[in-house]
């Protein structure tokens, strides 16, 4: 991240980088204030229950697969693709809030995939918002590193006018 693609932060300084904004969260994530907690607990239990949701819906398309009589090896596939998908799509959620993707066009071809396994990505999304705001530690990394860089910047420019 550098320094221009900061936004500037409310109070109107611009100097020196920002925190990036996380969904839900804003830039709450840096001192934890602003109902943070209720927040994590809130989409915690928002995810699950769509979670949950989820799973109802594809029962209730598993048994219009055994009403249609299709038979039982499509019945199995069905369940294999999306317990597959599922599993896949909660690595892939999870690891996308610990690092940036390092191939993003492979991240893009992964979002059908992602798509089919919604439970995975749901069941990711409500385990993280039990140890922090999902992303807030890919966030925080990033943010210290660019502070660090910046007030490196800042002491050498102010060496080098004395």
């Amino acid at each position: 991240m550098s320094d221009e693609e900061q936004t500037p932060s409310k109070t109107g300084d611009s100097s020196g980088p920002q925190p990036e904004e996380i969904r839900f969260f804003g830039t709450t994530w840096v001192d934890h204030s602003g109902n943070y907690g209720l927040r994590r607990v809130g989409l915690a239990a928002g995810a699950l229950a769509a979670a949950v949701a989820a799973c109802f819906v594809l029962r209730f398309a598993y048994e219009g697969l055994q009403i249609a009589d299709v038979g039982g090896l499509v019945n199995t596939l069905v369940v294999i693709m999306f317990g597959v998908c599922s599993a896949i799509a909660f690595a892939k959620t999870w690891e996308g809030f610990v690092r940036r993707p390092a191939d993003p066009a492979r991240e893009e071809s992964l979002r059908s995939l992602k798509a089919i396994g919604f439970i995975g990505s749901l069941l990711a999304y409500a385990a993280r918002c039990f140890v922090e705001a999902p992303g807030e530690g890919l966030h925080r990394t990033e943010y210290e590193k660019a502070v660090a860089q910046y007030e490196k910047r800042r002491a050498n420019k102010k060496r080098k006018r004395k």
